[in-house]
């Protein structure tokens, strides 16, 4: 697959408080090639936004995208992803990090932030919703990537 546009949200209920991201993965005619959502255990919203893009990029790239469009409602996340803010919170850093490190791995990368309203942002918001809304999952790092398989649903 040469081409994909990635579409990711992550969200906490409470700040910090329990978290789920969600993501869509779309072609380039815009069909829809995967689409899910986990919980995440205890995060803020930056934090659950940042685990969402990794979940993304660790998608596209099982899918041997080469190129890829990623999009999120987060100003924060695009923003320090693309250097035009810098990136205070110590615990974003090994988070964007993993983002930069990710996105090495593809031919092009961009990264686009766009109105949470948008059609795919919306869809992926009401994904990592449904996971919050099923029966609390154990307690997962916030962290890292981690293996956060466990919860996810389709």
């Amino acid at each position: 697959m040469a081409a994909l546009y990635t579409y990711s949200d992550g969200g906490a209920r409470g700040n910090p408080g329990p978290a789920a991201i969600g993501v869509v993965l779309c072609d380039e005619r815009s069909r829809v090639v995967y689409e899910g959502a986990r919980r995440i255990g205890r995060a803020t919203n930056n934090q659950a936004e940042y685990q969402a893009m990794i979940w993304a990029l660790e998608l596209a790239r099982e899918r041997r995208a080469e190129e890829l469009l990623c999009h999120a409602d987060s100003e924060l996340l695009v923003f320090q992803i693309q250097g035009r803010y810098r990136i205070k919170n110590i615990q974003l850093k090994p988070l964007a990090e993993k983002v930069k490190s990710l996105a090495a791995g593809f031919k092009s990368i961009r990264f686009r932030q766009i109105p949470r309203e948008s059609a795919m942002i919306a869809r992926a918001d009401q994904l990592l919703n449904r996971a919050l809304d099923r029966d609390p999952a154990p307690e997962a790092p916030a962290s890292g990537a981690g293996d956060l398989r466990q919860d996810e649903f389709f």
